[in-house]
Protein backbone atom coordinates (compact mmCIF):
# COMPACT_ATOMS: atom_id res chain seq x y z
CA UNK A 1 0.00 0.00 0.00
CA UNK A 2 1.50 3.27 -1.10
CA UNK A 3 2.23 6.19 1.24
CA UNK A 4 1.54 4.02 4.28
CA UNK A 5 3.10 5.08 7.59
CA UNK A 6 2.65 3.09 10.81
CA UNK A 7 3.39 5.13 13.92
CA UNK A 8 4.70 3.45 17.02
CA UNK A 9 2.25 3.77 19.85
CA UNK A 10 1.05 1.48 22.61
CA UNK A 11 -2.45 2.64 21.72
CA UNK A 12 -2.06 1.93 18.00
CA UNK A 13 -4.29 -0.78 16.55
CA UNK A 14 -4.24 -2.55 13.21
CA UNK A 15 -6.75 -4.88 11.61
CA UNK A 16 -6.14 -8.51 10.61
CA UNK A 17 -8.19 -8.97 7.44
CA UNK A 18 -7.44 -12.70 7.26
CA UNK A 19 -8.88 -13.48 10.70
CA UNK A 20 -11.22 -10.48 10.98
CA UNK A 21 -9.74 -9.45 14.31
CA UNK A 22 -8.03 -6.36 15.72
CA UNK A 23 -4.37 -6.48 16.82
CA UNK A 24 -2.77 -4.08 19.28
CA UNK A 25 0.64 -2.86 18.10
CA UNK A 26 3.21 -2.31 20.82
CA UNK A 27 6.76 -2.23 19.45
CA UNK A 28 7.89 -1.76 15.85
CA UNK A 29 11.39 -3.02 15.04
CA UNK A 30 13.80 -3.43 12.18
CA UNK A 31 15.81 -6.67 12.29
CA UNK A 32 19.49 -6.96 11.37
CA UNK A 33 20.42 -10.59 12.02
CA UNK A 34 20.01 -11.08 15.75
CA UNK A 35 20.03 -7.36 16.43
CA UNK A 36 16.78 -5.49 16.90
CA UNK A 37 16.39 -1.77 16.31
CA UNK A 38 13.29 -0.02 17.66
CA UNK A 39 11.83 2.58 15.30
CA UNK A 40 9.04 5.16 15.46
CA UNK A 41 7.70 4.82 11.91
CA UNK A 42 7.97 2.55 8.90
CA UNK A 43 7.16 3.27 5.27
CA UNK A 44 5.65 1.22 2.47
CA UNK A 45 8.26 -1.24 1.23
CA UNK A 46 10.02 -1.61 4.58
CA UNK A 47 10.44 -5.06 6.12
CA UNK A 48 9.80 -4.79 9.85
CA UNK A 49 8.67 -6.67 12.94
CA UNK A 50 5.65 -6.19 15.18
CA UNK A 51 6.17 -7.65 18.65
CA UNK A 52 3.75 -9.91 20.55
CA UNK A 53 0.81 -10.06 18.19
CA UNK A 54 -1.86 -12.34 19.62
CA UNK A 55 -3.71 -13.93 16.71
CA UNK A 56 -1.64 -13.01 13.65
CA UNK A 57 0.20 -15.82 11.89
CA UNK A 58 2.33 -16.22 8.77
CA UNK A 59 0.57 -15.05 5.58
CA UNK A 60 -2.08 -12.98 7.37
CA UNK A 61 -2.87 -9.54 5.89
CA UNK A 62 -2.73 -6.52 8.23
CA UNK A 63 -3.83 -2.97 7.53
CA UNK A 64 -6.05 -0.10 8.49
CA UNK A 65 -9.65 -1.15 9.09
CA UNK A 66 -11.02 1.65 6.92
CA UNK A 67 -9.38 0.27 3.78
CA UNK A 68 -11.90 -0.81 1.15
CA UNK A 69 -12.49 -4.44 0.19
CA UNK A 70 -11.20 -3.78 -3.33
CA UNK A 71 -7.76 -2.77 -2.05
CA UNK A 72 -7.56 -5.83 0.18
CA UNK A 73 -8.45 -8.13 -2.73
CA UNK A 74 -5.47 -6.72 -4.66
CA UNK A 75 -3.07 -8.04 -2.03
CA UNK A 76 -1.91 -11.53 -3.00
CA UNK A 77 -1.21 -13.99 -0.23
CA UNK A 78 1.97 -16.03 -0.58
CA UNK A 79 1.45 -19.41 -2.26
CA UNK A 80 3.78 -21.78 -0.47
CA UNK A 81 5.08 -24.90 -2.24
CA UNK A 82 3.79 -28.31 -1.21
CA UNK A 83 6.19 -30.36 0.97
CA UNK A 84 8.21 -33.06 -0.77
CA UNK A 85 9.78 -35.14 1.98
CA UNK A 86 7.94 -37.17 4.66
CA UNK A 87 9.57 -38.37 7.87
CA UNK A 88 8.24 -39.92 11.06
CA UNK A 89 8.98 -37.98 14.24
CA UNK A 90 9.52 -39.78 17.55
CA UNK A 91 10.30 -38.65 21.08
CA UNK A 92 13.57 -40.07 22.38
CA UNK A 93 12.05 -40.34 25.88
CA UNK A 94 8.88 -42.21 26.74
CA UNK A 95 5.98 -40.19 28.05
CA UNK A 96 6.87 -36.98 26.18
CA UNK A 97 4.47 -37.48 23.27
CA UNK A 98 2.25 -34.62 24.46
CA UNK A 99 5.23 -32.25 24.72
CA UNK A 100 6.29 -33.21 21.21
CA UNK A 101 2.79 -32.49 19.92
CA UNK A 102 2.67 -29.03 21.53
CA UNK A 103 6.16 -28.14 20.29
CA UNK A 104 5.36 -29.35 16.80
CA UNK A 105 2.16 -27.32 16.70
CA UNK A 106 4.05 -24.15 17.61
CA UNK A 107 6.77 -24.73 15.00
CA UNK A 108 4.24 -25.44 12.25
CA UNK A 109 2.51 -22.11 12.88
CA UNK A 110 5.76 -20.32 12.02
CA UNK A 111 6.58 -22.20 8.81
CA UNK A 112 3.68 -22.93 6.40
CA UNK A 113 5.91 -25.18 4.28
CA UNK A 114 6.01 -27.66 7.17
CA UNK A 115 3.02 -29.98 7.52
CA UNK A 116 2.15 -32.77 9.94
CA UNK A 117 -0.42 -35.52 10.14
CA UNK A 118 -1.07 -38.67 12.14
CA UNK A 119 -1.05 -41.88 10.12
CA UNK A 120 -3.59 -44.13 11.83
CA UNK A 121 -2.52 -47.17 9.79
CA UNK A 122 1.12 -47.08 10.88
CA UNK A 123 0.46 -45.24 14.19
CA UNK A 124 3.11 -42.61 13.42
CA UNK A 125 3.24 -38.83 13.47
CA UNK A 126 4.44 -37.74 10.02
CA UNK A 127 6.13 -34.40 9.36
CA UNK A 128 6.57 -33.13 5.82
CA UNK A 129 8.95 -30.48 4.52
CA UNK A 130 10.83 -29.29 1.46
CA UNK A 131 13.94 -31.33 2.27
CA UNK A 132 16.02 -33.06 4.92
CA UNK A 133 17.83 -29.86 5.94
CA UNK A 134 14.58 -28.08 6.77
CA UNK A 135 13.37 -31.00 8.90
CA UNK A 136 16.69 -31.18 10.75
CA UNK A 137 16.44 -27.45 11.53
CA UNK A 138 12.92 -28.08 12.85
CA UNK A 139 14.24 -30.84 15.14
CA UNK A 140 16.98 -28.55 16.51
CA UNK A 141 14.45 -25.77 17.05
CA UNK A 142 12.17 -28.08 19.05
CA UNK A 143 15.12 -29.17 21.21
CA UNK A 144 16.51 -25.69 21.89
CA UNK A 145 13.21 -23.89 22.38
CA UNK A 146 11.06 -26.52 24.09
CA UNK A 147 13.66 -28.82 25.64
CA UNK A 148 12.26 -31.93 23.93
CA UNK A 149 14.58 -34.44 22.26
CA UNK A 150 13.06 -35.87 19.09
CA UNK A 151 14.41 -37.88 16.19
CA UNK A 152 13.38 -38.45 12.59
CA UNK A 153 12.94 -41.90 11.09
CA UNK A 154 11.91 -43.21 7.72
CA UNK A 155 8.12 -43.69 7.90
CA UNK A 156 6.67 -47.16 7.92
CA UNK A 157 5.07 -48.24 4.68
CA UNK A 158 1.28 -48.74 4.99
CA UNK A 159 1.29 -52.22 3.49
CA UNK A 160 -1.90 -54.27 3.51
CA UNK A 161 -2.66 -57.98 3.47
CA UNK A 162 -5.17 -59.84 1.31
CA UNK A 163 -5.85 -63.29 -0.11
CA UNK A 164 -5.72 -64.73 -3.62
CA UNK A 165 -7.56 -68.00 -2.93
CA UNK A 166 -10.56 -69.35 -1.04
CA UNK A 167 -10.81 -71.26 2.22
CA UNK A 168 -13.52 -72.63 4.50
CA UNK A 169 -12.45 -72.85 8.12
CA UNK A 170 -13.85 -73.39 11.59
CA UNK A 171 -13.26 -71.15 14.54
CA UNK A 172 -14.21 -72.85 17.79
CA UNK A 173 -13.67 -71.34 21.22
CA UNK A 174 -14.45 -73.54 24.22
CA UNK A 175 -13.40 -72.91 27.81
CA UNK A 176 -14.59 -74.59 30.99
CA UNK A 177 -13.20 -73.62 34.37
CA UNK A 178 -15.93 -74.41 36.86
CA UNK A 179 -19.32 -72.74 36.72
CA UNK A 180 -20.40 -71.16 33.50
CA UNK A 181 -18.02 -71.74 30.60
CA UNK A 182 -17.45 -70.11 27.21
CA UNK A 183 -18.55 -71.63 23.92
CA UNK A 184 -18.60 -70.18 20.42
CA UNK A 185 -18.35 -72.06 17.13
CA UNK A 186 -18.50 -70.62 13.61
CA UNK A 187 -17.62 -71.65 10.07
CA UNK A 188 -16.35 -68.95 7.70
CA UNK A 189 -15.70 -68.87 3.98
CA UNK A 190 -12.84 -66.49 3.05
CA UNK A 191 -12.44 -65.30 -0.55
CA UNK A 192 -10.98 -62.30 -2.41
CA UNK A 193 -13.06 -59.46 -3.83
CA UNK A 194 -12.27 -56.63 -6.24
CA UNK A 195 -9.23 -54.56 -5.29
CA UNK A 196 -10.25 -51.47 -3.35
CA UNK A 197 -13.63 -52.83 -2.18
CA UNK A 198 -12.36 -53.32 1.36
CA UNK A 199 -14.53 -55.85 3.19
CA UNK A 200 -17.84 -57.66 2.88
CA UNK A 201 -19.52 -59.73 5.58
CA UNK A 202 -22.28 -62.11 4.48
CA UNK A 203 -24.67 -63.86 6.85
CA UNK A 204 -25.70 -67.24 5.39
CA UNK A 205 -26.86 -68.87 8.62
CA UNK A 206 -30.03 -70.92 8.23
CA UNK A 207 -32.04 -72.96 10.66
CA UNK A 208 -30.75 -71.19 13.77
CA UNK A 209 -27.30 -72.83 13.77
CA UNK A 210 -26.13 -69.60 15.43
CA UNK A 211 -28.68 -67.30 17.11
CA UNK A 212 -29.09 -63.94 15.37
CA UNK A 213 -27.92 -62.01 18.43
CA UNK A 214 -24.45 -63.64 18.23
CA UNK A 215 -23.81 -62.91 14.54
CA UNK A 216 -22.70 -59.26 15.11
CA UNK A 217 -20.16 -60.58 17.64
CA UNK A 218 -18.67 -62.88 14.98
CA UNK A 219 -18.36 -59.93 12.56
CA UNK A 220 -16.73 -57.81 15.28
CA UNK A 221 -14.16 -60.52 15.96
CA UNK A 222 -13.44 -60.80 12.24
CA UNK A 223 -12.90 -57.03 11.93
CA UNK A 224 -10.59 -56.88 14.94
CA UNK A 225 -8.46 -59.73 13.59
CA UNK A 226 -8.34 -58.03 10.17
CA UNK A 227 -7.10 -54.77 11.71
CA UNK A 228 -4.25 -56.60 13.49
CA UNK A 229 -3.13 -58.51 10.41
CA UNK A 230 -2.33 -62.19 10.03
CA UNK A 231 0.92 -62.92 8.19
CA UNK A 232 2.88 -59.69 8.64
CA UNK A 233 0.93 -57.48 11.03
CA UNK A 234 -0.73 -55.26 8.38
CA UNK A 235 -4.50 -54.72 7.98
CA UNK A 236 -6.34 -57.30 5.89
CA UNK A 237 -8.40 -55.83 3.03
CA UNK A 238 -10.38 -56.78 -0.06
CA UNK A 239 -11.94 -59.99 1.24
CA UNK A 240 -15.45 -61.38 1.56
CA UNK A 241 -16.20 -63.28 4.76
CA UNK A 242 -19.28 -65.51 4.68
CA UNK A 243 -20.63 -66.97 7.91
CA UNK A 244 -22.42 -70.15 6.82
CA UNK A 245 -22.52 -72.55 9.76
CA UNK A 246 -21.72 -73.01 13.43
CA UNK A 247 -23.11 -74.17 16.75
CA UNK A 248 -23.87 -72.77 20.17
CA UNK A 249 -24.51 -73.79 23.77
CA UNK A 250 -27.66 -72.60 25.49
CA UNK A 251 -25.80 -71.77 28.71
CA UNK A 252 -22.12 -71.22 27.85
CA UNK A 253 -22.40 -69.22 24.60
CA UNK A 254 -21.85 -65.46 24.78
CA UNK A 255 -20.96 -62.48 22.61
CA UNK A 256 -17.35 -62.69 23.79
CA UNK A 257 -17.08 -66.38 22.92
CA UNK A 258 -18.37 -65.83 19.39
CA UNK A 259 -16.18 -62.77 18.94
CA UNK A 260 -13.09 -64.83 19.82
CA UNK A 261 -14.28 -67.66 17.57
CA UNK A 262 -14.73 -65.24 14.65
CA UNK A 263 -11.21 -63.86 15.11
CA UNK A 264 -9.75 -67.37 15.31
CA UNK A 265 -11.52 -68.41 12.11
CA UNK A 266 -10.41 -65.28 10.24
CA UNK A 267 -6.74 -65.84 11.09
CA UNK A 268 -6.94 -69.49 10.11
CA UNK A 269 -8.84 -68.69 6.91
CA UNK A 270 -6.47 -65.97 5.69
CA UNK A 271 -3.47 -68.22 6.34
CA UNK A 272 -5.12 -70.99 4.26
CA UNK A 273 -6.33 -68.81 1.35
CA UNK A 274 -3.00 -68.03 -0.33
CA UNK A 275 -2.29 -64.75 1.51
CA UNK A 276 -0.18 -61.97 0.02
CA UNK A 277 0.97 -58.44 0.84
CA UNK A 278 -0.08 -55.32 -1.07
CA UNK A 279 2.13 -52.26 -1.41
CA UNK A 280 1.08 -48.67 -2.20
CA UNK A 281 1.98 -47.39 -5.66
CA UNK A 282 2.40 -43.64 -6.18
CA UNK A 283 1.69 -41.47 -9.20
CA UNK A 284 4.82 -39.35 -9.71
CA UNK A 285 5.30 -36.34 -12.00
CA UNK A 286 8.85 -35.07 -12.37
CA UNK A 287 9.63 -31.73 -14.03
CA UNK A 288 13.24 -31.41 -15.24
CA UNK A 289 15.42 -29.67 -17.84
CA UNK A 290 16.16 -31.79 -20.90
CA UNK A 291 19.79 -32.49 -19.99
CA UNK A 292 18.72 -34.57 -16.97
CA UNK A 293 16.03 -36.58 -18.76
CA UNK A 294 18.06 -39.76 -19.24
CA UNK A 295 19.42 -39.97 -15.72
CA UNK A 296 16.02 -39.30 -14.14
CA UNK A 297 14.23 -41.93 -16.24
CA UNK A 298 16.96 -44.47 -15.49
CA UNK A 299 16.68 -43.70 -11.79
CA UNK A 300 12.90 -44.20 -11.83
CA UNK A 301 13.32 -47.58 -13.51
CA UNK A 302 15.86 -48.60 -10.87
CA UNK A 303 13.25 -47.89 -8.18
CA UNK A 304 10.90 -50.52 -9.64
CA UNK A 305 9.05 -47.68 -11.31
CA UNK A 306 7.08 -47.72 -14.58
CA UNK A 307 7.44 -44.69 -16.82
CA UNK A 308 4.00 -43.96 -18.28
CA UNK A 309 4.82 -41.07 -20.57
CA UNK A 310 6.64 -37.84 -21.14
CA UNK A 311 5.70 -34.40 -22.46
CA UNK A 312 7.49 -31.16 -23.12
CA UNK A 313 6.28 -27.97 -21.44
CA UNK A 314 8.34 -24.96 -22.48
CA UNK A 315 12.00 -25.72 -21.80
CA UNK A 316 11.21 -28.51 -19.35
CA UNK A 317 10.15 -32.13 -19.64
CA UNK A 318 7.41 -33.70 -17.52
CA UNK A 319 7.98 -37.40 -16.82
CA UNK A 320 4.97 -39.33 -15.52
CA UNK A 321 5.60 -42.60 -13.74
CA UNK A 322 4.26 -44.97 -11.11
CA UNK A 323 6.66 -45.96 -8.35
CA UNK A 324 6.26 -48.00 -5.14
CA UNK A 325 6.05 -45.79 -2.06
CA UNK A 326 8.88 -47.70 -0.40
CA UNK A 327 11.25 -46.61 -3.17
CA UNK A 328 10.35 -42.92 -3.24
CA UNK A 329 10.66 -41.65 0.36
CA UNK A 330 14.03 -39.93 -0.13
CA UNK A 331 13.32 -38.83 -3.69
CA UNK A 332 13.31 -35.11 -2.89
CA UNK A 333 16.93 -35.29 -1.80
CA UNK A 334 17.97 -37.65 -4.59
CA UNK A 335 16.30 -35.60 -7.33
CA UNK A 336 17.92 -32.41 -6.08
CA UNK A 337 21.31 -34.13 -6.22
CA UNK A 338 20.73 -35.58 -9.71
CA UNK A 339 19.55 -32.31 -11.25
CA UNK A 340 21.66 -29.84 -9.24
CA UNK A 341 18.48 -28.42 -7.74
CA UNK A 342 16.68 -27.94 -11.05
CA UNK A 343 14.24 -30.84 -10.69
CA UNK A 344 10.78 -30.70 -9.13
CA UNK A 345 8.22 -33.40 -8.52
CA UNK A 346 4.82 -34.13 -7.01
CA UNK A 347 3.18 -37.40 -6.13
CA UNK A 348 -0.11 -38.92 -4.99
CA UNK A 349 -1.41 -42.38 -4.15
CA UNK A 350 -2.45 -44.35 -7.24
CA UNK A 351 -3.45 -47.82 -6.04
CA UNK A 352 -2.24 -50.93 -4.23
CA UNK A 353 -0.67 -53.91 -5.98
CA UNK A 354 0.93 -57.17 -4.92
CA UNK A 355 4.40 -56.89 -3.41
CA UNK A 356 7.05 -59.07 -5.11
CA UNK A 357 7.42 -62.41 -3.33
CA UNK A 358 11.04 -61.89 -2.21
CA UNK A 359 10.18 -58.60 -0.55
CA UNK A 360 6.99 -59.98 0.99
CA UNK A 361 8.92 -62.88 2.49
CA UNK A 362 11.30 -60.48 4.22
CA UNK A 363 8.38 -58.65 5.84
CA UNK A 364 6.75 -61.90 6.97
CA UNK A 365 9.97 -63.24 8.49
CA UNK A 366 10.65 -59.97 10.30
CA UNK A 367 7.11 -59.92 11.72
CA UNK A 368 7.26 -63.53 12.87
CA UNK A 369 10.63 -62.92 14.52
CA UNK A 370 9.31 -59.84 16.37
CA UNK A 371 6.18 -61.68 17.42
CA UNK A 372 8.21 -64.57 18.80
CA UNK A 373 10.42 -62.19 20.81
CA UNK A 374 7.33 -60.51 22.30
CA UNK A 375 5.87 -63.86 23.35
CA UNK A 376 9.11 -64.82 25.06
Amino acid sequence: MQDCILEKSLQAWTYNFTKNTTERVGQICLMQGKKRQDVQTVLAGDIFTLIKLKSTRTNDILGSQNLGDEKIKQIQQIKFPEPLLDMAIYSKSKGEEEKVGNALQSVLLEDPTLHSRYNAETKEMIVSGMGSMQLEVMVNRIKSRFGVNVELKTPKIPYKETVKGKAEVQGKYKRQSGGRGQYGDCWLRIEPIERGKGFEFVDKIFGGAIPKNYIPAVEKGVLEAMSEGVIAGYPVVDIRVTLFDGSYHEVDSSDMAFKIAGAMALRKGVSSANPTILEPIMNVEVSIPEEYLGSVMGDLNSRRGRVLGMERVGKRHIVKAQVPMSEIFQYATDLRSMTKGAGRFKMSLAYYEELPAYLAQNLIEEYQKTKKQEEE
